[in-house]
């Protein structure tokens, strides 16, 4: 943990929260990121809030917090001027001229094991966990480094994340071999003599990489190895990475009846109201999850053998796809993404002490319900 002595600036906030869920792994519709401000800006307090409305603005502003962090950006598309004809824009406008930074973590947070969904995991208590719908590349990162420097280098390209595979972390292979090399001229060898043909013990190693890790692993690669050329591929693997993707399925640890389970998910999510399909399973053990709006999952619940599948904003339709293979539970998109400020506050605390970050107090569900 970093004690907060010296200044903070929000590149610093930014780097602990896209080291928990790159932006690379957002969808291409997406706009999360910073919104507005300053990455080299100096800071002495953080808001939290789910939404971003121009109440959180006039929150942000009062209690005189340097960075707003949400995770709904203030706008995913683009704008062509900033009058003040939207609340989008007066929200920016504000933020602008109060120099608050606004940060968004969205589809990226979504798509993260310990993400929106996991933290509906964690209130329900599911074990067993796994990424319902896994996606991402993965690519085997390949590279031949001399026998008494292969152990530094390969540390530190694991040290950027890869080699991870279930659980299980800095997973490599290492084969010995004999690699071979003539220095012309002008160049600068680690080892041998320019002009005659060199022959080095060498260790190859393969490290599994996943896509939003593979820039970072070969700039540390080439910056640690002790060639002047070291010799790398990269082979873009037909699996999925595991940890990445949307929805979370796992098992409560007893199974429980369905009524009194689906009442346990009103109260657990605060909700108004629960919309949900046939009880057409006496226990449940099985649940599926996925914060915001998850029906373009229900087959991958329905697959996977989900007793139930808790999501936000079915459609009328949707709750067809049931067909009584499973209760389709809608608990609504805010409802199941309001906890995604306390994944932000324990990011933050666990890696700065001393440092004033708090909850909006606005609510900012635009839902109401009689």
């Amino acid at each position: 943990m970093q004690n907060q002595q010296r200044p903070l600036y929000v590149r610093d906030i930014l780097s602990i929260l896209e080291n928990f869920a790159p932006l690379s792994l957002q969808e291409s519709y997406d706009n999360a990121g910073l919104i507005c401000g300053n990455p080299e800006a100096e800071i002495h307090s953080v808001l939290l809030s789910t939404d971003i409305t121009e109440e959180v603005i006039d929150e942000a502003v009062q209690g005189g917090h340097d960075l707003l962090i949400s995770h709904h950006p203030l706008t995913i598309q683009g704008l062509k001027n900033l009058r003040p004809d939207s609340y989008v824009k007066r929200c920016l406008i504000k933020a602008i001229r109060h120099n608050l930074n606004i940060y968004s973590a969205h589809t990226n947070l979504d798509a993260v094991l310990h993400g929106v969904s996991g933290r509906m995991a964690d209130k329900l208590g599911l074990q067993n966990r796994k990424i319902l719908q896994p996606g991402g590349k993965l690519f085997s990162l390949c590279f031949y480094t001399p026998v008494s420097k292969a152990e530094e280098v390969r540390q530190a390209v694991l040290g950027v994340g890869g080699g991870h595979i279930g659980n299980y972390s800095h997973c490599s292979f290492n084969q010995k071999g004999e690699g071979t090399f003539h220095a012309e001229a002008g160049s600068h060898p680690y080892v041998g003599v320019i002009g005659t043909l060199h022959r080095e013990e060498e260790i190859k190693t393969e490290i599994t990489v996943p896509e939003y890790l593979l820039s970072q692993s070969i700039e540390t690669l080439l910056k640690v190895h002790p060639y002047e050329e070291p010799v790398w591929n990269i082979v873009n693997l037909d699996n999925t990475n595991p940890v990445t993707g949307f929805g979370i399925i796992g098992e409560l640890a007893e199974p429980a009846d369905s009524l009194p389970f689906l009442q346990q998910v009103k109260k657990t999510f605060r909700c108004k109201v629960v919309r949900h399909t046939a009880i057409c399973k006496s226990q449940i053990r099985k649940v599926a999850v996925c914060g915001g709006s998850g029906a373009f999952l229900t087959s991958a619940a329905i697959a996977q053998g989900a007793d139930i599948y808790i999501t936000g904003d079915y459609k009328y339709h949707d709750f067809f796809q049931a067909e009584n293979r499973l209760i389709l539970t809608d608990i609504g998109h805010y409802e199941s993404e309001q906890f995604t400020k306390e994944i932000f506050y324990e990011l933050v605390t666990k890696k700065i002490s001393n440092f004033a970050i708090q909850f909006s107090k606005v609510e900012t569900n635009p839902i109401h319900y009689l």
